[in-house]
């Protein structure tokens, strides 16, 4: 992502100036960004469903009375709540099995809320996009009536500020989008990790009071 950043500035600076330097590193930056989040989002998505299908065999291994299998689950609330279900049971003899699916159900209905979350914010995601794209569009119209926009954004001194705080709010702008479509999913899953936490609490208190 740097060096795409700063190969973005130096042609910029060759073609077009300062400006249009500036101008491309903060859209190499939105890009660069963009695609470390999505394969980042992937990567924990794949850890999730290996996760979950870890829970699914677990559950399935315990029902059958065979020990477990003694797979590590990564850490995080998943492997937090396993460790709480092995406490609980060791010290007050409760049934893993049943714990374990309740685990299993609790972390597919978060992702299924995640989901509908994601799906509902799209709309809004589109829309920043879309916003975002106007100023191209601007810019497209003055050059159809004959003005010469990119050569007063880019070679005088209020034109070049009005293009750097553009291209800045506009930046600004949909990273706020997608924050904004990232609490609307943490939220929706909040629930579920109330009931996890919830349940952490009882396995504590469980292996306390057996003490």
């Amino acid at each position: 992502m740097v060096l795409g950043a700063a190969a973005a500035v130096v042609i910029g600076l060759l073609v077009g100036g300062p400006v249009l330097a500036v101008v491309a590193a903060v859209y190499a930056g939105l890009g660069g960004r963009a695609l470390l989040r999505r394969s980042a989002r992937r990567r924990a998505l794949a850890e999730r469903q290996l996760a979950i299908a870890k829970l699914a065999g677990l559950a399935a291994d315990l029902r059958a009375g065979l020990p477990p299998s003694g797979e590590e689950f990564a850490p995080g609330r998943i492997g937090r709540l396993i460790t709480s279900v092995w406490r609980l049971a060791e010290r007050t003899g409760a049934p893993a099995a049943d714990l374990v699916e309740r685990i299993e159900a609790d972390a597919r209905a978060a992702d299924r809320a995640a989901a509908s979350a994601t799906a509902q914010a799209a709309g809004a995601q589109a829309t920043a996009v879309l916003l975002a794209g106007l100023p191209v569009g601007g810019i497209g119209l003055g050059l159809a009536i004959g003005a010469d926009p990119v050569g007063v954004l880019l070679h005088t001194p209020l034109g070049g500020a009005c293009a750097i705080g553009a291209v800045l709010l506009q930046g600004g702008g949909l990273i706020w989008s997608e924050r904004l479509m990232v609490g609307a999913s943490q939220l929706a899953a909040g629930d579920s990790a109330a009931e996890g936490a919830a349940f952490e609490a009882a396995a504590s208190f469980g292996a306390g009071a057996s003490r």
